[in-house]
């Protein structure tokens, strides 16, 4: 990206679906950062009390009502924000809308005005933001999808399937813009599983009032995001662990993952609570007034994000080896048997090895056999792995020993392809999480004796 940001404190800052949720979180985040705000959305009475709300500590802000699935709208909203402020330096398409029920059971009229609102709202809003960018010497376009913008979920596809719109869309248009070497971020956000009143505002086709599955991220996780991005150029980030360890499995199993994620959504969407309004007043047909960052998630909420604090920590080898760790932890919920991240000492220039230990489920003792060859025949493809042994302890029990010349060739082979086919077969093959022990090499024949101090071994739950 060509892309050079201000700081927020001297940026102009439009914010679509402004008054409630992750917009209005932001919102209210960038008023104290001193950035000056176009607050839009379809609720008039709730944009004017956040108006002056932000006005009152010290506030610059404007509101604009509009509809962001009308065209003619969008392009008021950038009318209103140059004649006010002159230019836009950051453009946040936050506005969308929920809409629950099984996909045959939808009417499919409801599909398309959700469609009209969280995708073509973004269409109209990057467009609008591209036009006053190139105008104005360049900034960002943050455009928020969400972890099913990775995978599709039950109960939600017609949400899915507008949130895999505007991920193919906001690449698309990202690369035209690099290519032109436009002076233009363009930014991904995809949040996680968040409390704001989207179940609440949402269209509910279910016969009781919908939930969040957890893990469940306050809004702020997704504002310190959405604001990082207006200052400093970002691809994509997920908002929450959980959304990457999602798209993760989702990515290396992506079968595998099909019936946890039925058992899990499926019966833990609907509440077993009565709906809260009647279906006839939704979010979907009629803006809401009410001025709500936080939903009515009952379970435990999440305050931060580790992963995505070390997602955008701008040293990106730091990050991704964190964030992977992390994103896999929050993948258990997805593959109970799931082999979590690997801990233990790193980066030390001296010999390394793994001893793994497998238990069979009753009756899988065969496909564990099968499965070490397939690892073999992997591992087989990495110089680095040299001594490598499948061994077997009883009868259930199985176990792999392997070594490497140093700290880098093991974590090659933590990532490879060996690793990610364990991955993906763990679930139905073994009766728990996989014991990965990082060790360090004392001794190997035919070398003299050295002491080194060994790392130790670590059970991973």
């Amino acid at each position: 990206m060509n892309a050079k940001l201000k700081p927020l404190s001297a940026q102009v800052v439009v914010i679509t679906g402004a008054s409630s949720g992750i917009g209005l979180a932001t919102a209210r985040l960038a008023a104290k950062r001193d950035a000056k705000l176009v607050l839009v959305a379809r609720s008039e009475g709730a944009l004017r009390h956040l108006v002056e709300e932000l006005r009152g500590t010290g506030g610059e802000a404007i509101h604009v009502v509009a509809d962001v699935a009308r065209e003619d709208d969008v392009h008021r909203i950038g009318q209103e924000a140059e004649a006010a402020f002159g230019r836009v330096d950051t453009w946040v398409n936050n506005a969308g809308i929920g809409l629950y029920g099984r996909l045959e059971e939808t009417p499919v009229d409801d599909m398309r005005k959700q469609m009209e609102t969280n995708y073509w709202g973004q269409v109209y809003g990057s467009l609008e933001a591209v036009k006053l960018l190139r105008r104005h010497g360049g900034g960002a376009i943050i455009n928020v999808g969400s972890e099913v913008s990775e995978r599709g979920i039950p109960l939600q596809g017609s949400y899915c399937a507008t949130k895999h719109a505007v991920k193919g869309f906001t690449e698309a248009l990202r690369m035209e813009l690099e290519w032109d070497e436009a002076p233009i971020s363009v930014t991904l956000v995809k949040p996680g599983q968040i409390d704001t009143p989207f179940p609440v505002n949402a269209k509910n086709h279910l016969s009781s009032e919908p939930q969040h599955v957890p893990p469940v991220y306050v809004p702020a996780v997704v504002a310190e995001t959405i604001l990082h991005a207006a200052v400093k150029p970002v691809r994509d980030v997920y908002a929450g662990g959980g959304a990457k360890g999602m798209a993760m499995m989702a990515h290396l199993a992506p079968g595998g993952i099909d019936r946890p994620m039925e058992k899990m959504v499926i019966p833990g969407t609907p509440s077993g609570r009565p709906p809260r309004r009647p279906i006839e007043q939704n979010g979907l047909d009629h803006p809401t007034e009410r001025l709500e960052e936080r939903g009515n998630y009952e379970g435990h909420v999440m305050r931060t994000s580790l992963y995505t604090k070390a997602a955008l920590n701008p040293l990106p080898t730091a990050a991704a080896l964190i964030g992977t760790g992390l994103a896999l932890f929050a993948a258990r919920k997805f593959l109970p048997h799931l082999p979590a991240k690997v801990g233990g000492s790193a980066g030390e220039a001296i010999a390394k090895a793994l001893h793994i230990t497998l238990e069979a489920r009753a009756g899988k003792e065969g496909e564990i056999e099968a499965l070490i060859g397939g690892i073999l025949a992997e591992v087989e493809r990495e110089p680095a792995t040299r001594p490598w042994f499948g061994l077997r302890r009883d009868s259930a029990t199985f176990e792999i020993f392997e070594a490497f010349p140093d700290e880098a060739g093991r974590e090659a082979h933590l990532t490879g392809k060996g690793a990610a086919l364990l991955m993906k077969k763990s679930n139905a093959l073994l009766v728990r999480p996989a014991q990965i022990d990082r060790l360090d090499v004392l001794i190997r024949k035919g070398e003299a004796a050295t002491v080194i101090p060994v790392s130790g071994a670590t059970k991973l739950a």
